[in-house]
């Protein structure tokens, strides 16, 4: 709206992004250093959410933004170095005190709270920024961050902790006992975790899952516009909409479905579903100028992204050790960031020698393959690897004890 050129939004968005590649180096400092009497997730939960309020504001003070774009490159650098340690401190506290059976029900609040959300501020945000300009919008948003914060900081992660450094309170049993004193034994333990057969094999689910789902949202826009004739703005209006619908019946329903099915049986049954859903397009090519048909295929794929993301994250957390849930899920999530990088070049690549019909059956394909993957995880087999890992570490640590004494 205001001439800034292609490039120098490309290389905004691709500067400020650049920490969500370092979120994997960040886990193990995460692991190895906290303050255990608040707890081991908490107080970088509460440090990174200071820090996005900071940064935010910082934000809402650089001057004529459109015109130093490095100043506001630079505030947003900070605020997402932030939100990094804010994202591992949540995903690995949901691990560590949530029960394995209720976490298919936190995904859903968590993922679907998170479309709502970034639905309701992009529309608030704009509206802000239109009617008063960047600097009050940038500082309401941040009025909001702060009482977020209230959240993390009036409660306790354990009974028994403290809230802040000098409240009453003191480490408790369970996280004394799930700390790593070393980097040798963080890694070391990572390594074992990672070789367990079902791990490799949730690392290859997650990463061909997720490389599926980018390859078909990248080829939607694509498609519609391309081959169908859409303008952009159709397209937006109905891909938008139809995620802020399914990111909201996604977190009603997405623990009652995992709660029904089981959260490896209900990943199975979507990827099923939407495998027949592309496989459908493929086949109807006759329906393609049908825009209510259409219209349809993306509504429908859309709650069926926010049922396969909210399985995906929920299979990942199971897997992962509490003693080092924050650099295995972590490392789960660079996995999925791989897929989505993979998913998106072998799009272009498979365009370039197949017509749009071959391109539906190859995701196809793809989701299928995921199904048949999802045949030989053996939870309970793992569960039964990472309570000896436990027993072995402990075990480990009391001869050391021992030949201290």
């Amino acid at each position: 709206m205001n001439g800034k050129s292609a490039s120098e939004i490309a290389t905004y968005g691709a500067i400020v992004m650049i920490p969500f590649s370092f979120k994997i180096f960040l886990a193990p400092i995460m692991e190895r250093f906290t303050f255990l009497p608040m707890g081991r997730r908490r107080p970088w939960l509460l440090f990174g959410q200071f820090g996005i309020f900071c940064s935010i504001i910082g934000l809402a003070y650089v001057p004529d933004p459109l015109n130093n774009l490095t100043l506001l490159i630079t505030a947003v650098l900070f605020a997402h170095v932030f939100i990094m340690f804010q994202d591992i401190a949540t995903d690995s506290l949901v691990i560590d005190i949530v029960p394995l059976e209720q976490q298919g029900k936190a995904n859903s609040f968590m993922w679907g709270s998170k479309t709502v959300g970034i639905s309701i501020s992009l529309a608030l945000g704009s509206w802000l920024i239109n009617q008063y300009g960047f600097s009050t919008a940038v500082l309401s948003m941040s009025v909001s961050i702060c009482f977020i914060m209230l959240i993390p900081l009036l409660l306790r992660e354990r009974q028994g902790e403290k809230l802040m450094p000098w409240s009453s309170g003191a480490t408790s049993p369970e996280s004394d006992l799930l700390k790593i004193d070393k980097w040798g034994k963080l890694f070391i333990s990572f390594k074992k975790v990672v070789l367990l057969p079902n791990t490799l094999l949730v690392c290859l689910i997650i990463f061909v899952s997720k490389g599926a789902l980018t390859y078909i949202e990248t080829m939607l826009p694509i498609f519609s516009i391309q081959e169908l004739g859409w303008n952009n703005v159709t397209y937006s209006n109905t891909y938008s909409t139809s995620k802020l619908v399914g990111g909201i019946i996604g977190m009603v329903m997405g623990g009652i479905l995992i709660a029904r099915f089981g959260t490896i049986r209900m990943f199975q049954i979507c990827l099923f579903l939407v495998g027949l859903l592309a496989a459908s397009m493929g086949f109807f090519k006759l329906f393609w100028q049908n825009a209510m048909y259409v219209s349809a295929f993306i509504a429908i794929f859309n709650l069926m992204y926010t049922l396969l993301v909210i399985s995906q994250l929920a299979t990942a957390m199971q897997v992962c050790w509490k003693r080092i849930s924050a650099l295995q899920f972590t490392f789960f999530m660079t996995l999925a960031n791989f897929g989505m990088t993979a998913g998106a070049a072998v799009l272009g690549f498979f365009r370039s020698h197949f017509g749009w019909q071959i391109i539906f059956f190859i995701f196809t394909v793809m989701v299928f393959l995921v199904v048949i993957l999802l045949q030989y995880l053996k939870m309970k087999t793992h569960f039964e690897h990472v309570d000896v890992l436990e027993k072995n570490y402990l075990e480990n640590e009391a001869k050391l004890v021992n030949q201290v004494v």
